[in-house]
């Protein structure tokens, strides 16, 4: 089973959960902001993916429920798990990893590149992608980079984009989950109505989408499969273990 983590209703597993429904996985999500517990048991979790939120990771007084999730991050990377944490998923997984969470540098709301590292490039995660990659983003908090940790990916405005911690655990500062309509429902939710400006910007972010859609979400399909072989990679070594 693929288990989602969701913080708040806006932002679900969009295409990343289609993708796994469509390759014949158990899909859970569990609404943390409804007050859904996180599962107890994790011998049937194949990956666990963490999603974004416009919370900061170390709000655990004003949201309960990140302390509780604190705790099962820690024990899905040691059971080994493959997790990708997504923004403020990645944040927390670097929290559960013991780094800090401050602010960007920059606030990144929209389409910007990122450049994967000489790790980046070689890990099998970003297998098939060019070293410079056209995402889509929207935080303004930034990890620092946990000890043992390898940073994959950078960006001139946000150096730390994307890491990996262990043998499949994984942090993405950025978005490739989403769609037109992810974009036009957060800008109605995160934008003061009342800015005009703001309304520019949403209209130019549609207009980006839209004129590299195709491009952007080949690039998200090569990440999601290249996550499925991690998964099964994962699998079939807790097969042959077991036949030991």
């Amino acid at each position: 089973m693929i288990l989602f983590i969701k913080h708040i209703g806006i932002e679900g597993p969009e295409t990343l959960g289609e993708f796994f429904e469509r390759n014949g996985f158990s899909v859970r999500t569990v609404e943390l902001q409804e007050g859904e517990p996180l599962p107890e048991d994790s011998d049937n979790l194949e990956a666990v993916i963490s999603l974004g939120g416009p919370m900061n990771a170390y709000e655990e007084d004003k949201y309960p429920f990140l302390k509780g999730e604190h705790e099962f991050i820690k024990k899905v990377i040691g059971r080994k798990i493959p997790f990708i944490g997504i923004c403020l998923g990645s944040q927390l997984l670097a929290k559960a990893c013991g780094a800090k969470v401050e602010r960007s540098p920059a606030k990144e709301v929209g389409f910007f590149p990122v450049r994967l590292t000489s790790e980046g490039k070689e890990d099998p995660l970003f297998s098939g992608l060019t070293e410079e990659i056209e995402v889509f983003q929207w935080h303004e908090d930034m990890w620092a980079l946990p000890p043992e940790a390898v940073l994959l990916a950078f960006s001139q405005r946000c150096p730390h984009q994307a890491f990996k911690i262990g043998p499949n655990a994984y942090g993405l500062q950025f978005h490739v989950e989403i769609t037109g309509k992810t974009i036009e429902g957060w800008a109605e939710a995160y934008f003061p109505s009342e800015d005009p400006s703001f309304m520019g910007q949403k209209k130019l972010m549609i207009k980006e989408y839209r004129r590299d859609q195709d491009k952007f979400h080949q690039m998200a399909d090569t990440i999601y499969n290249n996550f499925l072989r991690i998964i099964s990679h994962q699998r079939n070594g807790m097969a042959d273990r077991g036949k030991l």
